[in-house]
């Protein structure tokens, strides 16, 4: 009855939806190329409400339609560990409270809760013990983050070239739910977020303005951009990536080959046991990848609903005050609720694609109108560097520059690791290990990477010229980065299509983190073995928007991004025990299938030369 209830309310919704997007598209559409003719009809905050409606409504519309099994893209696993139960609205409260982990679930709440009373009361004090939480673990434990994010690099290659990356997850006869493209897709689209689109025309600019003292150049000169998209390559490419793989993978191996449940705390199954991921220890693993989670996607929230605002200010000259930034919150909430809700299998995988198809429109758009010589040769050269510097940039000793900016990212990667990498986990059933690592590193990697160097070096090219100054523009704008990528791209050809693409892709690419993270988060807070429930999803759903709106209201955001981002150092070091957890149960997989180990097939190797 619940599920009939719902398949009418569906398309109810879906009725109204579409002359809704279709309505306001044609209204923001036309004030976009076309302002002068409904400038005077649209004013003030109704261009906020009505590109919400725009895009909300779009993406809404596209998750609730219904699934269509001839595209091939959906097997048994994936509705399994990452499926919704579907009840009615009468039942949502009591099918929410009953199913939760009273630990996994109220633990994150608490800690939430009491971090906002005690920034309210005391927010001096707050800010200034989390700054020196920060300060002492990126100081002194900085060799920490770098030695296990190097180790991590090493151990993805060796997945890559060796033996053990023909392990197929799930046994030999499992097929993947999802095609490859599909699958790319969602991995590289939840583990970026908007962080891309955030720092892909601001990182470059800092690094040229402040260049690493250890690279020996002059500030703004013509050696430091090469270094500063030599840097910004480094921060989101290979090393970032295998944060998510060292994470992600072991949950992988045990949830498909072991039956292990899909936890993060499903790691420690080598050592615990199967039977034993139920104890204090699993659950305090879980209970700190919830409030990571939480803390990092609502910071970026509303740190990424700043950037949307300057793009409608930069507009149409529009500001807004704590009510526009509220209104985008609870927009966006709206949005990535109803494609968590619709499942992996409607709104997660098509927003995915939606969100790569712009993303991949608006790169080559940017490439063709941009500086492309610059471009090219630019970052020909910082790729050269980050080739042949790799080593030491991985391993650069204490500086402050390094704990600013090399560990602080391998912190916040880290932070995002148990959220991206169980979904990474659940997705890869019937995948072998080398193509999980190839699609998780290597092609989301190349992806970042170019990004980065098309959209940094249009950066670095138009600051070097004089034509655009986007350092000073970043300093009227009180040093914040949102404002950054707007006057680049009013200088080009095609301005108005691209800042139209621009403000989709902030949306897009957030709403594809938003989803998944309350999916995963609804799944930890969940009991073991049971699904959560539409309730739970709307629930984690209004958690995270109620955080991102304390952060613009209450004030805080800095501190608990921080706060989100020490967790990071607890995640590197359980990420080093997830490798050798999964080492140890590569070598078990040997063994039990009459093969040679890697270690003794180099002590043969070994014996032979000695012969």
């Amino acid at each position: 009855m619940s599920t009939h209830v719902t398949s009418v309310l569906e398309r109810l919704a879906r009725s109204a939806l579409l002359p809704v997007c279709a309505l306001s598209g044609v209204v923001v559409v036309t004030g976009f190329f076309f302002p002068a003719i409904v400038g005077s009809v649209v004013s003030g905050q109704g261009w906020l409400v009505l590109a919400l409606l725009f895009f909300g409504t779009g993406l809404a519309y596209l998750a609730l339609l219904p699934v269509d099994r001839s595209d091939g893209d959906g097997g048994p696993g994936a509705p399994y560990l990452l499926r919704v139960r579907h009840r009615s609205w009468r039942n949502w409260i009591g099918g929410f409270l009953g199913r939760q982990d009273p630990v996994t679930f109220g633990v994150p709440v608490v800690v939430l809760a009491g971090f906002f009373a005690t920034h309210l009361l005391r927010p001096a004090r707050t800010d200034a013990a989390v700054v020196a939480v920060r300060d002492l673990l990126f100081r002194q434990f900085d060799w920490l983050f770098l030695g296990v994010m190097f180790l991590a690099v090493g151990y993805a290659f060796l997945l890559l070239v060796g033996p053990w990356g023909s392990i197929r997850l799930g046994g030999p006869d499992a097929e993947p739910d999802y095609t490859f493209p599909t699958y790319f897709a969602m991995i590289f689209t939840a583990g970026i977020a908007a962080g891309v689109v955030f720092w892909g025309p601001a990182e470059s600019l800092f690094h040229y303005g402040s260049p690493p003292p250890a690279a020996g150049v002059s500030p703004r000169s013509a050696p430091a951009a090469v270094v500063a998209l030599t840097y910004a390559s480094f921060h989101w490419g290979v090393s970032a990536w295998s944060a998510y793989l060292a994470v992600g993978l072991p949950i992988a191996y045990f949830t498909h080959q072991h039956d292990a449940p899909l936890r993060v705390s499903t790691v420690l199954a080598p050592f615990l046991g199967v039977d034993g991921l139920d104890g204090p220890l699993a659950n305090l693993v879980d209970v700190l990848a919830i409030f990571a989670t939480i803390g990092g996607v609502a910071t970026s929230v509303a740190f990424v609903g700043e950037q949307f605002l300057a793009g409608i200010n930069f507009q149409w000259g529009v500001t807004f005050g704590g009510t526009g930034a509220l209104l985008f919150v609870a927009g966006l909430v709206a949005i990535y609720s109803v494609s968590a809700e619709s499942g992996v299998q409607r709104g997660i995988r098509r927003i995915a694609g939606v969100n790569l198809a712009l993303f991949a429109l608006f790169a080559l758009l940017l490439f063709l109108v941009g500086p492309r010589e610059f471009v090219l040769d630019t970052g020909a050269a910082a790729l050269g560097r980050y080739a042949t510097d790799f080593v030491s940039m991985s391993l650069t000793p204490a500086a402050a520059w390094a704990a600013d900016w090399t560990v602080w990212n391998w912190s916040w990667w880290f932070s995002w690791a148990p959220f991206a990498g169980l979904f990474l986990a659940a997705l890869s059933r019937g995948r072998r290990v080398r193509t999980v690592v190839f699609t998780s590193v290597v092609a989301s990697a190349a992806a970042s990477v170019c990004w980065h160097l098309l959209f940094g070096g249009t950066a670095l090219a138009f600051q070097r010229s004089g034509r655009v100054d986007v350092l000073a523009a970043i300093e009227a704008a009180g040093g914040t980065e949102a404002v950054a990528g707007f006057p680049i791209l009013a200088a080009l050809p095609l301005s108005r299509l691209l800042l139209f693409c621009f403000l989709a892709l902030i949306v897009v690419f957030i709403v594809t983190s938003a989803d998944t993270s309350t999916l995963v988060v609804s799944i930890l807070a969940t009991e073991r073995g049971v699904a959560p429930t539409t309730g739970s999803i709307v629930f984690w759903g209004i958690l995270q928007g109620l955080v991102a709106g304390a952060v613009l209201l209450v004030g805080g955001g800095e501190s608990l991004q921080v706060a989100a981002v020490l967790t990071g150092g607890p995640f590197a070091v359980l990420s080093l025990v997830a490798l050798v957890g999964l080492t140890l149960a590569f070598l078990r997989h040997e063994r039990e299938r009459g093969r040679p180990t890697l270690v003794e097939r180099l002590r043969a190797t070994g014996d032979d030369d000695d012969s």
